[in-house]
C-alpha cells in the first residue's frame, strides 16, 4: 500500500473512531426526544467502523496498519 493511501485510511480511521466516540457520548446525553436520532447516528458510525474493519480483513489488510485494531464496534460502542 502506498504511503498516501495508507495515511490516508490512518486518518479517515482516526475521525471516524473519535466522532464515533463522540456520537456514544451524545447518545448517553440524549433527550427524550433526540434520543430517535443520536441511536440512528450512534448507528450509522457502528455500521460504517464495521464495514471498514471486515473489508480490511476481506482484503488481507492488518487492521493495525490502518488504525482500527483499537476499536470493537460492537463493544465499544453499543456496549
Amino acid at each position: 500500500m502506498s504511503d498516501t493511501y495508507k495515511n490516508y485510511l490512518q486518518d479517515l480511521s482516526f475521525l471516524l473512531k473519535e466522532r464515533a466516540l463522540e456520537a456514544k457520548e451524545d447518545f448517553k446525553k440524549a433527550s427524550k426526544e433526540d434520543e430517535a436520532f443520536a441511536t440512528g447516528y450512534l448507528a450509522a458510525y457502528h455500521h460504517v467502523l464495521e464495514i471498514m474493519k471486515n473489508q480490511a480483513v476481506s482484503f488481507n489488510i492488518d487492521e493495525k496498519e490502518i488504525k482500527l485494531d483499537d476499536i470493537d464496534p460492537d463493544k465499544d460502542l453499543l456496549g
